[in-house]
């Protein structure tokens, strides 16, 4: 596809689903638990499905035709602007979190900590905007975060007003990653262009960062200037203490970022990697870290109850995480037996300390080649082992990925089938999917095991020497 045609092919894909949003989005006074039967039978039905996936077609074969040939930075950003524009105006799309967000925030206003206690505790004036399952949950935001909350509401005073103004934080967050993404790029050996592209351009960018107002877009922002920073001054002690100051701002927003810090503490060191080193360059990001989430803690008033509320993720059962998936899969197994098994909480333990090995090891192997690239990776590791995958969760990796990485297409196509697992409205497809859903994630994990496994064997075979060589 020709790119001015790609340009004008994924407006009128996000026309579409802005007209989708209008319809039936997740608008304060729609059901909260909706099942697909139903949306299809309401007044809109057949036509929201219509335009909903049509738009998400559009926009999505639109960004993955250019993947890797967009042909400038200066034309990436103004198209994804133009994409942005129809979406900034309509209604939330497929997610009820920013009226969570305004409630934390009244919460917080009042005096209250959002992570000792529920929205429903206070109560929100909006409460009956937020999803039953998150109403008795503590909040699982960084204490950053929750401050912004509490003076978004204290100076909207309304619900209304409430979403504008984390649409704009959420916008605030792509606009530090434009500006920053370009550096990380060049320092990482990978075209402006491309990493503007795959990074903002993706349907999850328009339908979940910024239609569903997700804080993810803020933690963005912030991870890549952290890191854009740590890039492009090693070895020196300012600026790598301003990138540390910076990735601790990501992680007080929400905690995941901190997995970037230790791989961003290799990439301070200037020279070879050492013991030596790695304190003198690396302690300053690792110690601005440190500062800012403590810092934001206690300046909210706040402790570290946003633990609690991130072990609550998983009362949420879809098969979209690996070690859900393999659970529900071992469950439906023992089923033809008479035996009723919950797999749940072993599969997710497994899945967690595969993750922690998995992490120390790409920290190693990142001390000799490529730390951000490594980070973008554990990114990925740590959304992929999680007890629960949320589609605007692979924006994290998919951000500092298309900066870093030489090969796009695996990270990519994750992001573009991401786009299709939730309905205008918020309802997951993965929770009225999961009798095909569980065995088939479980599938390709055990492809995707086998896989890795052949590779990490031909690496380490010696090269042969063919005869009359020499």
């Amino acid at each position: 596809m020709p790119h001015h045609l790609a340009r004008w092919t994924g407006l009128a894909g996000s026309i579409l689903l802005a007209a989708a949003a209008f319809l039936g989005g997740a608008l304060p006074a729609s059901p909260h638990k909706v099942n697909p039967v139903i949306i299809w039978q309401g007044p809109n039905g057949p036509l929201l499905i219509a335009l909903w996936l049509v738009g998400l077609v559009l926009l999505g074969h639109a960004w993955w035709t250019l993947r890797d040939r967009v042909p400038s930075a200066r034309w990436a950003l103004v198209t994804v602007g133009l994409w942005l524009v129809p979406l900034l105006v309509a209604p939330p799309l497929a997610s009820r979190d920013p009226y969570a967000y305004a409630c934390q925030g009244a919460t917080y206003a009042a005096g209250f900590s959002p992570y000792e206690q529920g929205v429903s505790a206070l109560p929100c004036p909006w409460l009956e905007t937020v999803s039953p399952i998150w109403r008795d949950t503590p909040a699982p935001y960084g204490p950053l975060f929750v401050l912004l909350s509490g003076a978004v509401v204290k100076l909207t005073g309304s619900l209304v007003g409430s979403i504008v103004a984390f649409r704009l934080l959420a916008v605030a967050g792509l606009g530090l990653a434009a500006a920053c993404l370009p550096v990380l790029a060049r320092r990482c050996g990978v075209p402006a262009g491309r990493a503007l592209w795959l990074a903002l351009g993706s349907p999850l960018v328009g339908v979940h960062l910024v239609s569903g107002a997700h804080n993810d877009a803020l933690m963005v922002g912030l991870l890549v200037a952290g890191l854009s920073l740590v890039a492009s001054r090693p070895g020196r002690p300012g600026p790598l203490l301003a990138a540390g100051l910076v990735l601790g701002l990501a992680g007080a927003v929400k905690a995941t970022a901190l997995v970037v810090v230790p791989f961003a503490a290799l990439a301070a060191i200037a020279g070879a990697y050492s013991i030596r080193t790695l304190v003198r360059d690396g302690g300053w990001v690792v110690g601005g870290s440190v500062v800012a989430v403590v810092t934001a803690t206690f300046g909210a008033g706040l402790d570290l109850g946003w633990i609690g509320g991130l072990a609550r993720g998983g009362d949420v059962i879809a098969w979209t995480s690996p070690p859900t998936a393999i659970g529900q899969t071992v469950g439906y197994l023992a089923l033809p037996f008479g035996w009723h098994v919950d797999a749940l909480p072993v599969t997710r333990a497994i899945g967690m300390a595969v993750l922690a090995v998995l992490l120390v090891w790409l920290w190693w192997r990142a001390r000799t080649r490529e730390p951000l690239w490594h980070a973008g990776l554990a990114l990925a590791a740590t959304v992929a082992l999680a007890p629960l995958f949320h589609p605007w969760y692979w924006m994290w990796p998919l951000a500092v990925l298309a900066a870093t990485a030489r090969h796009t297409g695996w990270f990519a196509l994750v992001a573009l089938i991401s786009s299709f697992l939730v309905l205008p409205d918020g309802t997951g497809l993965a929770r009225y999917t999961k009798t095909a859903g569980a065995p088939l994630m479980t599938l390709l994990v055990i492809v995707v095991a086998v896989r890795l496994v052949r590779s990490a064997r031909a690496g380490r075979r010696p090269a042969t020497v063919e005869a009359g060589d020499g």
